[in-house]
């Protein structure tokens, strides 16, 4: 019988491809999230470990504790150290004259090789006010060699008082790579310099040094420890210290490998129904050719085993297929990621879990998704081959059960379901929606054929060609459910995905705007200074600005002990900015923040006290606010205590990227930090940016599946086209020409297609919305938001596609001629 199994797997190769191509995808997708976690691990190392990458040990705090100056003595008078590196790293707030950076300011080592980064241009620090300046920072903020540079360690823009240090810029360096320093401007200076900026209980926090000639290692950490009277475990050679510092950045938790698994999982479960829906075809068509093996002596196992071998061999070859090109092609989005200088230290690590998962996962998979189709090579006795078997229905044992399981699931889990969204729990709602979806696939072959035949009726006017392709998929009706169940998981999810993002980038706008009063605020903390006029003009003529208003301080409320500042807007500026009614002052009574409760509260200005009338806002990020119309504002000497304020309109239409760099051209116009710089459009932003990228991460992931499925489409009508080659033949013969045989094959794959993708939008749109009122109703209100546009989109991607997926089985189907195809077995 293995001689059966490989002749069949010679001669009929091109009915394995399919299954080849399902199997290698679902593959490549698992070995390479194991790639990612083990690269992204070896790149963390790569990047965090740059810091101290030139020494032969480090040492660390034991404890919350840093490292004093008396434990960097003991380390300068061990004599097994030949040079080392006390690091002190500072956060400061910088002042270049046009902004305020957070950042670090870090001492520069006396050893050379211990510095961690390359000069690029200019010098190192030579004077105590002397900095050099790593290059993003340089870039983004128009830095140069000799531009000046005052450090401040706490706050910005003056908020407290504390050690101030004026300095030169004297080079650029290369940037960090460390995850932990990116986006901070990285300053180096003089040991003498950091001091002046650092409190008293500072101290270092780390140590790194290199090792005289023929010491050891062992040796010199065990004397070392001994000498600061700490743990060996914290003198760590460069090597173990960033594998520390990772498992400390993770958690020791994968969760990027755990979400990218359960899409790996269902890629596979989309394989496996392929795989099982081919082999059940392949058996099918074989069924004459197994009987007559029967027939001449061959038993049961002999039968099932052949087509267990046939699984094995073919799920062994794609497997391995599917592991080079899962290697390939992390080594090739890696070669792209080093060519960006920023990305250096992208590094490639293939674990053997990898190479092992893939292979094993890979071949099981088919293995066992063959075993029903084999089992089922076997269960017709050899004289009654010839007798179709039944497909699961109503009238047989296995529909009734398959029903009654699958009704089960769907009113338990879809009760569930509904339960966890009416509770805004997840926990609930997670299981109890996995379980109805079960449900439905298992119920799927009792509707889905009567659904294709349904949407078969459009058809008709498509003449013989429409009525012979409505008639043709659901001739064999468990082979027309598994290829649209294949399918139909893939849309349920992107357009679940979909409608999920929808509903929450709405349910968070409608909290941010009950949060902002207006689209972007910006103020001043701690330096009570007034924002100049030019300051103000500069802000309003910035391109996406439609208004800009500098709030009057008019005094200070006092409302159950509680002092709040009170501002004064004109009738106009708050009908242009306030979109609530409720939120604008008028007549002699005042604004205050939402949550506030008072009908009256002691208004302080100047010298004179008197009680007004209250009102609440709509808001809760809102100060007090008065009329103009009726309060006079403050003079200029009595508004030391109160932060001036500005109110900014801007452009609905600007995008995510362009709201951003807004924010920043705000924050250097008006002279504050840009965590200053606050609002609803930004919080929508970054919302939305952040939605924005996680839908198009899973729906490029989904998209494996989804094309995984089209394949079994495709593979579905090649069978079908070679099981009816005689009656392709037959109908070509009696007038049949060659567009109508493909327009027939079209139509056939567009129906599948197109009701498996109508079915998974309802049910993605059902499951997204209870999925997001389920995570998002214990904090906001959720309203139910369809994007129409996306799913119309994803129905009209998944019929073309299956359009697309008929073309090489028609174009064969119409290649053969009706004499060679009537004279075929």
């Amino acid at each position: 019988m293995l001689q059966v199994a490989f002749s069949q797997l010679k001669t009929h190769s091109r009915r394995f491809i399919a299954i080849t191509l399902a199997v290698l995808l679902a593959v490549a997708f698992l070995s390479a999230t194991l790639m990612v976690n083990a690269s992204t691990k070896a790149s963390l190392v790569a990047s965090m470990g740059e810091s101290y990458a030139g020494a032969d040990l480090v040492i660390s705090p034991p404890g919350e504790t840093p490292l004093t100056g008396g434990d960097v003595k003991k380390v300068a008078a061990s004599p097994d150290v030949a040079g080392f590196y006390a690091q002190r790293s500072l956060y400061v707030a910088a002042e270049t004259g046009t902004a305020t950076l957070q950042g670090t300011l870090r001492n520069m080592p006396t050893v050379a090789s211990l510095e961690p980064f390359k000069l690029l241009s200019g010098s190192w620090p030579s004077s105590d006010a002397q900095v050099t300046v790593d290059q993003a920072t340089a870039d983004h903020q128009k830095l140069s060699v000799g531009q000046s540079v005052s450090f401040k360690t706490n706050g910005s823009s003056g908020s407290l008082p504390g050690p101030t240090l004026t300095t030169t810029i004297s080079g650029i360096t290369a940037s960090a790579t460390d995850p932990l320093a990116s986006g901070q401007a990285q300053f180096v200076g003089t040991d003498a310099a950091s001091a002046a900026l650092a409190s008293p209980d500072s101290g270092f926090g780390l140590i790194s040094l290199t090792l005289k000639d023929g010491v050891s290692l062992d040796a010199a950490r065990s004397s070392l420890a001994a000498s600061l009277g700490q743990p060996a475990g914290t003198i760590l050679t460069p090597e173990e210290k960033t594998t520390a510092q990772v498992s400390m950045l993770t958690g020791g938790q994968d969760q990027l490998t755990i979400v990218l698994l359960a899409f790996a999982a269902v890629a596979l479960l989309v394989s496996a129904l392929v795989v099982s829906n081919t082999f059940s075809v392949l058996v099918a068509q074989r069924t004459r050719e197994l009987a007559l093996l029967r027939c001449v002596g061959a038993s049961r196992s002999q039968v099932r085993n052949s087509v267990i071998v046939e699984a094995l061999v073919v799920g062994f070859i794609a497997s391995v297929l599917g592991v080079l090109s899962a290697t390939g092609i992390m080594a090739a989005i890696l070669a792209i990621l080093r060519s960006n200088p920023d990305f250096a230290y992208a590094t490639l690590a293939v674990p053997p879990s990898a190479i092992i998962a893939g292979i094993l996962v890979g071949t099981l998979l088919t293995v066992l998704a063959a075993l029903v189709p084999a089992r089922a090579a076997t269960a017709v006795a050899p004289l009654a081959a010839l007798r179709p078997a039944d497909d699961a229905s109503l009238h047989n044992t296995g529909g009734r059960v398959r029903l009654a399981i699958g009704v089960v699931l769907i009113l338990a889990g879809g009760a569930g379901l509904v339960y966890g969204g009416l509770s805004a729990s997840l926990f609930v709602a997670l299981p109890a929606g996995a379980a109805s979806f079960v449900g439905f696939l298992m119920a799927a072959s009792l509707f889905i054929p009567k659904l294709v035949s349904l949407a078969g009726k459009l058809a008709s006017p498509a003449g013989v060609p429409g009525k012979m392709a409505a008639a043709n998929a659901v001739r064999n009706p468990r082979r027309t459910t598994a290829t649209a169940s294949a399918l139909l998981i893939g849309v349920t999810l992107v357009t679940m995905m979909m409608t999920g993002a929808a509903t929450a980038r709405n349910a968070f706008d409608t909290q941010l705007d009950g949060h902002y009063p207006v689209d972007i605020t910006a103020q001043k903390m701690g330096d009570n200074s007034p924002f100049t006029p030019q300051q103000v003009a500069t802000t309003a003529a910035l391109p996406g600005v439609k208004k800009t208003v500098l709030l009057k301080p008019v005094g200070t409320a006092t409302v159950g002990g509680q002092i709040i500042p009170v501002y004064g807007i004109s009738d106009a500026d708050a009908g242009a900015l306030l979109v609530n009614p409720a939120n604008r002052p008028a007549g002699n009574a005042v604004v205050l923040p939402r949550g506030i409760k008072a009908t009256s509260v002691e208004l302080a200005a100047g010298s004179q006290t008197t009680t007004v009338a209250a009102t609440a806002a709509t808001t809760d990020s809102f100060d007090a606010l008065v009329s103009l119309s009726t309060f006079t504002p403050l003079a200029s000497d009595e508004t030391a205590s109160i932060a001036p304020q500005v109110w900014i309109a801007v452009d609905p239409g600007l995008s995510t990227q362009t709201m951003m760099d807004l924010r920043s051209n705000i924050a250097t116009s008006l002279g504050v930090s840009e965590f200053m710089v606050s609002g609803a459009v930004l919080e929508k932003a970054m919302f939305s940016q952040v939605i924005d990228m996680m839908l198009l991460i899973v729906t490029g992931l989904l998209a494996v599946a989804v094309f995984i499925a089209l394949i079994g489409v495709a593979n579905t009508l090649s069978l079908s086209v070679l099981e009816r080659t005689r009656e392709n033949s037959l109908l070509r013969a009696l007038g049949l020409t060659r567009g109508q045989l493909r327009g027939m094959l079209a139509l056939e794959a567009v129906l599948i297609a197109g009701v498996a993708a109508l079915i998974g939008s309802v049910l993605g749109v059902v499951y997204g919305w209870l999925g997001a009122q389920s995570a998002l109703g214990g904090f906001t209100a959720v309203t139910a938001t369809i994007p129409w546009g996306q799913i119309l989109m994803v129905v009209g991607v998944a019929a073309v596609a299956g359009l697309l997926a008929s073309v090489i089985p028609a174009r064969r189907a119409a290649r053969l001629s009706p004499v060679e195809g009537l004279a075929m077995d």
